[in-house]
């Protein structure tokens, strides 16, 4: 969420900074030289000691821009320092989860537009062709290039040590590998025989397969490319059985916890692990700007504070963080809201991708026959749904913030139907009853409880 401030108030939502925004537009900026408010500040002592380029030579010629306004949201300012909470050293990933930068994205709408890449196309399902960005850069400013992606491939994914059991399944379709191509240093091709619809989707996931390396870092670690003499002593000193445990050491694009590893993402992990306390700082070589061609992120650090578990909901409540998702749930909701005023914070629900929070599936092989026949007659399922009373529920466990329904596809797909929504989920008993009357359930015991078929209570 962007502030006009550095933060000063803890906000506990459901929300992306401006910095890792969805809502991604496709077109070119420019960092404009002579605008003093492009370079970040944070950088400015760098720049001007000579140890960082300026701005215009780290952004990548045709920068990713951020459209704020389409989501009626106003620019940030530079600055400032984000507190979170986490309850385990490993939950740093979740700066690559939120940071969110992919390949492809995923705006408000679902639809998926290019984000580190310049562009793609797609032929048939079969035939991906990506196109890099010129002048992108890792976040220690070598070149992000299509060597990136071969190293992936014919060191990694392929290399029997690094990958006994092969390439992920994503990269298999109809049980066949892709040809790889690289077709310049800019461009790279995956070509099937047989289409693969969800290879594209899966780029844009929380934990996407990442399918490039920074081949240039970790070649020194790679028994084809390393010097033998520095490989034998690395692994000697790293107390490792041999060059392939070595090299998955260093690789963690997603555990995000080898401060030397360069990366694409928004932060920069500077904080060996284990530890306490996690500092990621802003990435000199974002590819994102937002449309006056600042470069984002706005907030220069993230700090990720080790918590115990139960003690979050109380510590958001004291504003000991500025934006907090992990570690909280619907009933610490009195907690949270309680503190709003005081420490002048919000508290917001994170819209969920799954189409229920809870739903109930009837067992259609259970072992007793008279049940699993009752279970397969879709009657009995919808009388059993119309016996369900939503509104109870969502009042009781839920606060009355949950929507009632139907566990379904999001409203945002294309494929939602409006009156799948409610079909046969609006809380009916006397409909119910009818069906189960219809059912020829009608024989009952002293107590008025239903008999199956075979004269036992139908509970």
């Amino acid at each position: 969420m962007p502030h006009k401030t550095p933060f000063t108030s803890a906000i506990v939502a459901g929300l992306l900074l401006a910095c890792v925004v969805l809502v991604l537009s496709v077109g070119n900026a420019r960092a404009e030289e002579g605008r003093s408010d492009i370079e970040p500040p944070f950088f400015a002592s760098a720049v001007a000691q000579g140890s960082l380029p300026p701005i215009a030579a780290r952004l990548p010629d045709q920068p990713l821009i951020v459209d704020l306004a389409a989501q009626a949201l106003e620019p940030g300012n530079y600055g400032g320092t984000l507190r979170t909470l986490i309850t385990k050293s490993r939950d740093i990933r979740y700066m690559v989860v939120n940071g969110y930068a992919r390949l492809v994205g995923r705006d408000a709408r679902l639809r998926l537009l290019p984000d580190i890449l310049q562009s793609y196309e797609v032929t048939d399902e079969r035939i991906f062709t990506f196109r890099l960005r010129s002048g992108h850069r890792w976040s220690d400013g070598h070149p992000f290039t299509a060597e990136d992606f071969r190293y992936y491939w014919e060191d990694i994914a392929t290399n029997p040590e690094l990958s006994p059991a092969g390439p992920p399944a994503l990269m298999l379709a109809d049980g066949a590998l892709p040809q790889f191509e690289v077709i310049d240093p800019l461009t790279v091709r995956y070509r099937w025989s047989s289409p693969n619809p969800a290879f594209l989707s899966a780029l844009a996931q929380a934990r996407p397969p990442f399918i490039y390396r920074p081949a240039h870092y970790l070649g020194q670690f790679h028994i084809r490319y390393a010097d033998p003499d520095r490989l034998a002593a690395m692994i000697a000193s790293e107390k490792v059985r041999n060059w392939a445990a070595l090299h998955n050491r260093r690789d963690n694009m997603y555990k995000f916890d080898n401060i030397d590893m360069p990366t694409l993402q928004p932060w920069v992990n500077r904080t060996p692990s284990p530890a306490a306390q996690y500092v990621f700082e802003r990435n000199p070589y974002y590819h994102r700007v937002d449309a006056a061609g600042r470069q984002l992120p706005y907030i220069d650090r993230v700090v990720m504070q080790v918590a115990d578990g139960r003690l979050i909901a109380a510590k958001t409540n004291a504003g000991e963080t500025d934006l907090q998702a992990r570690g909280l749930s619907f009933s610490d909701i009195t907690v949270l809201r309680q503190g709003e005023a005081r420490n002048g914070y919000q508290t917001r629900l994170w819209p969920l991708s799954a189409g229920a929070h809870m739903a109930l599936y009837p067992n259609l092989n259970y072992e007793r026959p008279v049940w699993r026949a009752l279970f397969r007659d879709v009657r009995f399922r919808r009388a059993l749904s119309l016996g369900i009373d939503r509104h109870l529920i969502n009042r009781s466990l839920f606060f009355g913030l949950a929507l009632e329904g139907n566990n379904m596809v999001l409203p945002t797909s294309p494929l939602f139907e409006p009156a799948l929504q409610t079909r046969w989920a609006v809380y009916n008993r006397a409909v119910a009853n009818r069906m189960l009357d219809a059912l020829e359930l009608t024989a009952r015991d002293g107590r008025g409880i239903r008999l199956l078929p075979d004269g036992q209570p139908l509970r």
